[in-house]
């Protein structure tokens, strides 16, 4: 079982049909439990930083997430579910989860802001979840904040919006994307059936 999880904000329909789509046996919970025993963690989220910590705190997630990341258990964050993992933002003023070093940065040049639509992935590092996605590749991106890893090594893709940004990080078995796989059709639908084949086994 997969847990995808909610904690009262993001687009977890659309997320967890894709899921589906590839072949995962999803629960959608914000029960600590659950998420202790799944195979795999989906942390997804569209919104606000310090919303996103404050819906963590309320369910009382910080904590679970911090085990089963700690533990090695296949965790897969999406935009938001990728900010949340650094230690602060400029958007905000309470703390991440602090599991990546590094801080979340707002856009500064004259680009339209937030960023929204198809734009390219350059890939850095081979992550499992890349498997079989091109260099190049064309991914969803909806966002004005960006990551900024202490450790470049962290960082899988970059990608280009008035400047070159970190797109995705992948540290063992932690990968985070900026953009978002559930509206990225075939390239997003080949990283949520890595994971999926990562978290419980299959082809």
């Amino acid at each position: 079982m997969i847990a995808l999880i909610d904690y009262g904000m993001g687009n977890l329909g659309s997320v967890d049909k894709a899921l589906r789509r590839v072949g995962g046996q999803v629960q959608v919970t914000h029960d600590p439990g659950a998420i202790a025993e799944a195979a795999g963690v989906v942390l997804p989220g569209v919104g606000a930083f310090d919303d996103c910590m404050d819906g963590l705190i309320k369910y009382d997630l910080v904590d679970v997430l911090k085990e089963v990341i700690s533990e090695g258990k296949p965790f897969l964050g999406m935009c938001l579910g990728l900010q949340v993992l650094f230690e602060s933002s400029e958007e905000g003023h309470m703390p991440g989860l602090g599991i990546v070093p590094g801080q979340v940065v707002r856009f500064k040049h004259d680009l339209k802001i937030p960023q929204i639509g198809w734009n390219q992935i350059s890939i850095k590092q081979p992550a499992p979840l890349l498997a079989g996605t091109d260099d190049g590749a064309w991914v969803y991106f909806v966002h004005s904040y960006y990551v900024v890893p202490e450790d470049d090594s962290v960082i899988a893709t970059t990608t280009e919006y008035g400047y070159e940004f970190c797109s995705a990080i992948w540290r063992d078995h932690i990968f985070a994307s900026q953009f978002h796989p559930e509206k990225s059709q075939d390239t997003g639908l080949k990283i949520l059936r890595n994971f999926r084949n990562l978290a419980v086994g299959g082809t």
